[in-house]
């Protein structure tokens, strides 16, 4: 099969969606498949998918030059549309995917009705409440939410109503797709790299490499945050809550990612945090997670969430919201929830985690690490997706 897909975002420094269709390029060569990936970017290029690349098939990526985004210069505008419809045309790919719901969607539109025997969108951001269910709850209140967000549900309908299907990795979302009259929403979780992300990463020396010998002898709680630095994810939340557990308790707190906010939230963060960066080595990554006592997520906004699935992979206990794709991956006697933006909900979980049995919480955890499910499940399943729409559309 040969599969092409398109994106704005794809950042210089990683991201969900960057590592999605990393994850998803080498699958797809490693199972003989053609794959193309065309995204904007500091300047024209074609190059490989980085990664292992051991199969019959071949994954490529396709970079067009345009200006950096204003409010992360790391992604940058997909506005040329004529270069990406005369390649679109030339591979005339058996599956052509938008992974925005912007200038991508456009693309893939602009390329003409004829070029793909299917066209399908990616559903990754919940746009709709983090610019507008936000905005509209905070200045008019949660009651005019409905009422104001109608005709915006309308033009998502309208936006994905020349695709074929469109995909949601989370279950929230998908019901949020469904409900706004979009046809053809398919739910289909992400997986992560079991091979890499697993209990058995963990090591007391790396434990011991984060908070030092003289912390990890005093029994110091190791929490962990993983994700993208911009304001939509909510780390004043995490940031606020953790500074109420580490005035009851040793704890210290590590927040892998950048972005943005990166400046702000470390002049706002308490002592004990440290931000090392976004992580781009998996299995260091995977060390640190299967290490810890506990990862604490805050965005209510999530479609997905994929450093939670990873956590939970690594037998790491999780503190999320209870709104968004976040609340999916509370595991029943491994995870807390709470009521999503309450600072002292969230730091009231951190503690009601911290004070069981460590052992126990952890064989729990890992119980549910044996559930995950893997990368390879998610990308078999969308692949049968795709032969399962071709069929039923006859092409």
């Amino acid at each position: 099969m040969k599969i092409v897909d398109i994106t704005e975002f794809y950042s210089e420094r990683g991201g969900g969606i960057r590592s999605h269709l990393t994850d998803r390029a080498c699958y797809l060569s490693l199972h003989d498949h053609r794959h193309l990936v065309i995204a904007s970017g500091p300047r024209d290029e074609m190059t490989r998918v980085e990664g292992p690349h051991a199969g019959l098939g071949e994954s490529r990526i396709m970079r067009l030059a345009g200006p950096p985004q204003p409010y992360d210069r790391t992604y940058h505008l997909l506005h040329r549309f004529r270069p990406i419809r005369q390649r679109v045309r030339a591979e005339r790919p058996d599956v052509l995917e938008a992974h925005s719901p912007y200038l991508a969607a456009a693309a893939v539109v602009a390329s003409g009705r004829d070029v793909a025997r299917l066209k399908t969108a990616f559903w990754h951001s919940d746009h709709l409440g983090v610019y507008v269910e936000s905005h509209v709850s905070r200045v008019l209140g949660a009651r005019c939410v409905p009422a104001a967000v109608r005709p915006f549900r309308r033009a998502i309908r309208t936006l994905l109503a020349p695709f074929d299907a469109t995909f949601a990795a989370g279950r929230a979302q998908a019901e949020r797709l469904r409900a706004a009259g979009v046809r053809r929403v398919v739910h289909v979780p992400f997986g992560v790299d079991k091979q890499t992300f697993r209990p058995e990463a963990g090591s007391e020396a790396c434990r011991r490499a984060w908070l030092g010998d003289a912390e990890a002898d005093a029994g110091t709680a190791l929490l962990i945050g993983a994700g993208r630095f911009a304001r939509e994810k909510r780390w004043d939340v995490v940031l606020d809550a953790f500074a109420r557990v580490s005035a009851r308790r040793k704890a210290r707190l590590v927040l892998f990612g950048d972005g943005p906010e990166r400046a702000h939230l470390e002049r706002a963060a308490p002592p004990g945090v440290r931000f090392p960066g976004f992580e781009r080595d998996r299995a260091r990554f995977a060390r640190a997670l299967a290490s810890a006592d506990l990862l604490i997520h805050a965005a209510p906004y999530e479609t997905f969430g994929l450093s939670l699935a990873e956590a939970v992979a690594c037998g790491l206990p999780v503190v999320v919201p209870d709104a968004g794709g976040a609340a999916d991956h509370a595991v029943p006697g491994a995870s807390a929830k709470y009521p999503s933006l309450d600072v002292a909900a969230c730091a009231a979980s951190i503690e009601q985690l911290l004070d069981r049995p460590r052992h126990e919480l952890r064989a729990r955890a890992a119980e549910a690490a044996a559930r995950a499910p893997s990368r390879d499940d998610h990308f078999r399943q969308v692949l049968a997706t795709y032969e399962a729409l071709l069929e039923e559309l006859g092409r």
